[in-house]
């Protein structure tokens, strides 16, 4: 029999004809030339038949033609196809640096414990113009202890053993980047970062990524099925939500309309469709936001109104307070600290239970005391220094190492243990996780235009 080669390399085609050659080529022209080269057309329908079918036959390449399957089942198929002892997978429009198998083996040869490489690389577009550059944490300087941001679902290179043990790709999600595999091969196995760019991304609107929305969601999913498969995987929830009210501040929006539905019907929804949640609270000082509270949820047993203090309602008074006045009314002794405290917003109407459920779940995946709800900026900040407008940071552009990336708070949610939140009297506090929203969930309602634009943004959000 042949001798198995050190590394398999699969490239998954559907209908990227335009960009197939350059894969196959930068997966020919290695320097390490001790790999096996799959290529697997998912049912194309363009001119990528004949591209592959002039590789057939060649030296250590094969190629599989199948009806139109999706991501992840051909990902199994290539898996079970596999000889070599590293696998990784490359996408028909993404290609290699010819050192990059030379590199990532490596990585994976000198250090037994690692079962998963994934290198730093440049952005390019559909002419394969450098655009960019993503530079990754840094694992040899100790920058990484939570591993909540995934490698690249392509170009990262695994033991092809650690894959075969998790059962390999979930069949389950039809949209999602590696980001499932990721969270069960880091309860397993050490993974670990090779800052050197050594392979070439390409975005040219055709990418599964650019459907931001539908892979933050199956994400969402991801993690709340992972959850549900531990013992114990509940978190009991108490969320709370504080209302001024216009006797104290005549802007509040809790009783306004949009689509049809007051808004604060629409948080006090979102928050009942969230099994971990076990009570949402309603606090304010204000007799209308009671009267109505009462009235409409007067027979849910998880919806309770509680008299908040005006003078702990007023302008920039937190919520710790008021907190501390609701937990002896609400029965949260028999959790015995393990649940948490969430926190949600009038302002944010369009955050879902989805997103919710997912903040849940992310204190449990990673072990963390507390978790916002962020928005990606990439946008330019300046500041006033006396002088004039200076750039808020020391890159005059948007910083391009990870590390030094940009979060906008939005969604006004945040999540605390009540451990953490007793220990550092707040909600932000210790570890912090993070979830992403997509932008409908981000949109805050701050003035007459906001609500106009929600009114527009409720015919998305039918909660």
């Amino acid at each position: 029999m042949k001798k198995s080669p050190l590394v398999t390399v699969y490239i998954t085609n559907h209908n990227y004809g335009k960009y197939l050659k350059k894969s196959i080529e930068s997966v020919l022209a290695q320097t390490m030339k001790d790999f096996e080269l799959i290529i697997i057309d998912d049912g194309s329908t363009d001119n990528s038949r004949g591209i592959i079918q002039a590789y057939e036959g060649k030296k250590n390449i094969r190629t599989i033609f199948q009806k139109n399957k999706g991501l992840n089942i051909t990902n199994n198929i290539a898996l079970r196809s596999a000889r070599g002892e590293f696998i990784v997978r490359l996408d028909a429009d993404d290609y290699l640096d010819k050192n990059a198998l030379l590199l990532m083996s490596n990585a994976l040869k000198d250090n037994d414990e690692i079962g998963m490489v994934f290198a730093d690389y440049y952005y390019v577009d559909a002419y394969g113009n450098v655009t960019g550059h993503e530079r990754r944490f840094s694992f040899d300087k100790g920058e990484i202890t939570l591993l909540d941001k995934p490698a690249h679902g392509a170009c990262t290179m695994i033991r092809t053993k650690c894959l075969l043990d998790l059962g390999g790709y979930s069949e389950g999600y039809k949209c999602q980047d590696g980001y499932e595999l990721w969270l069960r091969f880091i309860e397993k196995y050490k993974v670990e970062n090779i800052n050197l760019p050594l392979f070439y991304y390409r975005r040219h609107g055709r990418n599964l990524t650019g459907d931001e929305t539908k892979i933050l969601k199956t994400r969402a999913k991801i993690k709340k099925d992972l959850v549900s498969k531990r013992a114990g995987g509940k978190l009991p929830t108490l969320a709370v939500v504080p209302v001024r009210g216009e006797d104290m501040d005549p802007e509040d929006i809790s009783l306004r309309t949009v689509g049809g539905k007051k808004i604060l019907d629409w948080i006090v929804t979102s928050a009942l469709g969230v099994k971990d949640i076990f009570k949402v609270v309603v606090s304010s000082p204000d007799k209308r936001v009671e009267e109505y509270v009462r009235s409409n949820y007067k027979g849910s047993r998880k919806v309770k109104f509680i008299k908040r203090e005006r003078v702990k309602a007023q302008l920039n008074e937190g919520l710790v307070d008021t907190v501390k006045d609701i937990l002896p009314d609400v029965s949260v002794d028999k959790y015995k600290s393990k649940m948490a405290i969430l926190q949600l917003s009038i302002e944010y109407p369009f955050l879902e239970s989805i997103y919710i459920q997912k903040m849940i779940n992310t204190i449990q995946v990673f072990n963390v005391d507390s978790v916002i709800c962020v928005r990606p900026d990439n946008n330019i900040f300046y500041k006033h220094n006396g002088h004039g407008m200076v750039p808020a940071f020391k890159e005059s552009i948007f910083p391009k190492l990870e590390r030094d990336y940009i979060y906008r708070r939005e969604g006004g949610a945040s999540l605390v243990t009540l451990k953490a939140f007793k220990k550092h009297k707040g909600f932000i506090v210790g570890r912090t996780g993070h979830i992403v929203i997509d932008p409908v969930a981000a949109h805050r309602i701050a003035s007459n235009l906001d609500l106009e634009v929600a009114n527009f943004l409720s015919k998305k959000r039918r909660i």
